[in-house]
């Protein structure tokens, strides 16, 4: 499986792409972040954040997109902006037929370093160490962005393995009910 991890924001956009599956281990493929001017028109800043995002997707070709879900912040400002470089990174996978999972912060730092309150240094050390890369992503939007990926490749697939066994189960259970 090969994620495209958004950590999503306008000024820095961190794109990760993972490689790999359950139980083997991930690689690296490529890592970046896009930047925009904060004195940039908003309009401006996201075209460059799709135009980033598409032709990520075109040159990676993600089997999935994993952005990191938007939680409240006391800053308005920084939520909508990060809210809304979301958005394009979600509208450029849909436009794909790409599926598209959210991760909270959270969830993410705990898939990554068993601590859903571990601190950005320790996410980057734990990416760094699990992807055995010769060194650290930087900004912590780049390291970010690939710890999002790692945690969809991990929780994703046991998900997506849930999903089809309640699937089954219901279908089983209706096709019961059926022959009666």
């Amino acid at each position: 499986m090969r994620v495209l991890g958004v950590d999503p924001g306008l000024t820095r956009c961190g794109l990760g792409v993972v490689e790999g599956s359950l139980g083997k281990p991930l690689t690296a493929v490529a890592v970046d972040v896009v930047r925009t001017p904060s004195t940039a028109e908003l309009g401006n800043r996201l075209v460059a954040i799709d135009a980033a995002v598409e032709a990520w997707i075109e040159r990676y070709r993600p089997d999935a997109v994993a952005v990191e879900r938007v939680f409240s912040q006391h800053n308005v400002r920084t939520v909508m902006g990060t809210a809304q470089a979301s958005g394009v990174a979600i509208v450029a996978a849909a436009r794909r037929g790409i599926p598209v999972a959210l991760h909270t912060p959270s969830e993410v730092k705990a898939a990554v370093t068993g601590n859903g309150r571990a601190d950005k240094a320790q996410i980057t050390a734990m990416v760094t160490r699990v992807l055995r890369l010769p060194e650290r992503p930087s900004p912590a939007d780049a390291a970010d962005a690939l710890a999002l990926a790692m945690c969809h490749i991990w929780r994703g697939a046991a998900t997506a393995r849930l999903q089809e066994a309640v699937a089954l189960a219901r279908a089983e259970s209706q096709g019961a009910g059926v022959a009666r």
